[in-house]
């Protein structure tokens, strides 16, 4: 059995991929491929509508919020987000949590006056944290603020959903659809595809409508929400197939559960490699408790000159892609939602007898 543990693109639902490729050549019957569709085939467009509300399900998204499947995955809206709610002399408030947050921050200081870190991760005797939302030095007249609950490179996720009194921006990348998140305290959500949504080059954006008609004046169009709301995401030709396999996702989440079924596994996935590090000192994580990810686990060897060996080994096992990020070196196992349990099973069987082998 082959498991990916790639943080991104990742795996896909084994049963959705089966279902692709036998409607790869004949989609609906229409003796082409859903890639050959016009997006403005009333047939596309139905499958279109569906994949929304079927979003909006699976996320009990509010109607007073629109969902936008667009390009560029999560990376463009490092830039669309300061373009479209805020304005040019605007401060904006970011978190700082990794790899990723800093990257968006770096990208907003190109389109407003002042971008405020509001805090960033620092080393406790626990290990890499953040601090608590009680010591961030908020601004007091932000257009929004701006946070990654889940990094994928370090591991590091934030479990609680700030209480700040401006609208909130979350990239949720590699966190959304793995548990139940209450939209209503979001401004805008934003997230590429490729972990557990679908395949990469699709992002999808869930925005409150009062933001809608904020700043869509200085923002490239294929970019700009308000138009992608009003023209429902098909101002210019979208990604077609992508749009085709997070629609078959967002069915397979529905069956399987929706993302209350995907917490508890998520979970469950965890909790195995967790407690197989934590019990054992040939493997460390160096992440606080209480901001250690459910998604991306990272992992370091207690002697670094094993880590080509254990790569080898796993992957002669079908355990795919555990390299870890090249900023931080190591290991590190990705659980979005289409890696079942045994996936992390058998990982931690692996690791238990590297283990035992080397000690």
């Amino acid at each position: 059995m082959i498991y990916n543990f790639s943080a991104g693109p990742a795996m896909l639902p084994a049963s959705v991929l089966k279902k692709a490729q036998k409607e790869l050549l004949d989609w609906q019957g229409l003796g082409i491929s859903v890639m050959e569709i016009s997006h403005r085939d009333p047939i596309y467009i139905r499958m279109a509508e569906e994949a929304e509300q079927d979003l909006r399900d699976l996320l009990a998204i509010p109607d007073n919020y629109s969902v936008l499947f667009m390009h560029g995955g999560g990376r463009a809206h490092f830039s669309a987000v300061p373009q479209n709610i805020a304005a040019a002399d605007a401060t904006v408030d970011y978190l700082n949590s990794g790899v990723w947050s800093d990257i968006a921050i770096n990208e907003a200081k190109k389109y407003v006056a002042t971008v405020n870190e509001v805090a960033r991760v620092a080393e406790t005797p626990q290990g890499k944290a953040i601090p608590p939302v009680n010591e961030w030095k908020l601004s007091k007249n932000a257009a929004y603020l701006h946070y990654c609950p889940n990094e994928t490179v370090d591991g590091i996720a934030l479990h609680e959903i700030p209480n700040v009194n401006v609208p909130i921006v979350a990239d949720m990348s590699s966190v959304i659809l793995a548990e139940p998140i209450d939209v209503s305290k979001f401004g805008v959500i934003y997230a590429g595809a490729q972990k557990n949504i679908g395949p990469s080059g699709l992002s999808v954006a869930i925005i409150r409508n009062d933001l809608l008609e904020t700043q869509q004046h200085r923002v490239c169009t294929v970019m700009n929400y308000k138009v992608q709301a009003e023209q429902g995401s098909m101002y210019n030709t979208p990604n077609t197939f992508a749009w085709y396999l997070a629609a078959e996702v967002f069915k397979w989440l529905k069956a399987e559960g929706g993302v209350e079924a995907m917490a508890d596994l998520n979970q469950a996935k965890a909790r195995l490699l967790y407690e197989c590090v934590d019990n054992s000192s040939f493997y460390r994580n160096t992440i606080a408790p209480q901001n250690r990810s459910r998604m991306n686990i990272p992992f370091q060897l207690a002697d670094c000159q094993l880590d080509n060996e254990f790569l080898a080994k796993a992957k002669a096992e079908g355990l795919l892609a555990l390299k870890g990020h090249r900023f931080v070196g190591g290991m590190r196992a990705s659980l979005y939602n289409a890696m079942p349990l045994a996936g992390a099973q058998a990982l931690v069987d692996f690791m238990a007898r590297f283990e035992k082998a080397h000690k």
